[in-house]
């Protein structure tokens, strides 16, 4: 595996040849791999790009042996959000108890890693400057959609079901999705729950999200053009007790 004898460079993308290196990373894994598009994926030149690109910050990971982005988180401050007139994800889900707050949010997206380099440490990389971005710019709530392959709702109710029930957010964080397109996720009863197997169906970037203290929103949605069912996370600074902070800790020490 190419991490073995690998080092990283974490950065964002300051030139167009940087974020088209980014597309092209996103066009092999959410077009090619799982099948998604989107009305302005570009599939001549293989690049997975959206209305949202020229407002955000794009996270890189790359290998310093090969030069290549191998990994990319997709970044939107608040303030980028309100030039922009909204946040990605807002097509999805009401963000309004959050908006409302008057706390600093950063929206996340579009996180996703070269297949050689998944199980590696590059995730961890990846995270340290997430980490680090989040500590300069003093965000106080992280949040975004993340996702499970597949639109069958009824394949993943042990995984949603459990979500709902033991990671649902707090009233003050509680967002919701967007009605006409809100698919409930209370779909097993809590005695009938197999956490264990319910557990083996949640992506890595969730559970990751979870161990950190994250929650989920109320409700998920159905994203026919990549092929996915989106629950939304959200991640309070302030609620994490001090196990949480060690690990938040930990990554930002690692630099």
């Amino acid at each position: 595996m190419p991490d073995a004898g690998s080092s990283f460079t974490i950065r964002l993308a300051e030139t167009k040849a940087e974020l088209r290196a980014a597309q092209r990373l996103r066009y092999d894994v959410f077009v090619r791999e799982l099948g998604g598009g989107g009305e302005m994926v570009d599939h001549e030149a293989g690049l997975e790009q959206d209305k949202f690109d020229p407002y955000f910050d794009h996270m890189l990971a790359i290998d310093n042996l090969t030069g290549e982005v191998i990994g990319v988180y997709r970044l939107l401050s608040g303030d980028c959000a309100a030039k922009l007139g909204q946040f990605y994800s807002e097509d999805e889900y009401d963000l309004s108890v959050l908006k409302q707050s008057g706390r600093k949010l950063l929206e996340l997206g579009r996180s996703c890693l070269h297949p050689d380099y998944r199980g590696g440490t590059a995730m961890y990389h990846l995270w340290n400057g997430l980490a680090a971005y989040v500590n300069e710019r003093k965000i106080e709530v992280l949040f975004g959609v993340a996702s499970f392959h597949g639109t069958d709702v009824q394949k993943l109710a042990q995984p949603l079901s459990m979500l709902h029930h033991n990671h649902l957010a707090p009233p003050d964080l509680r967002v919701r999705a967007q009605p006409g397109q809100f698919e409930s996720m209370d779909l097993v009863a809590p005695q009938d729950l197999d956490r264990r197997a319910a557990m083996v169906q949640v992506p890595a970037l969730i559970k990751a999200y979870l161990r950190l203290g994250g929650f989920v929103g109320e409700g998920a949605f159905i994203d026919q053009a990549f092929n996915t069912t989106d629950i939304c996370l959200i991640l309070d600074t302030a609620r994490m007790n001090s196990r949480q902070r060690r690990i938040y800790g930990g990554v930002q020490r690692s630099e």
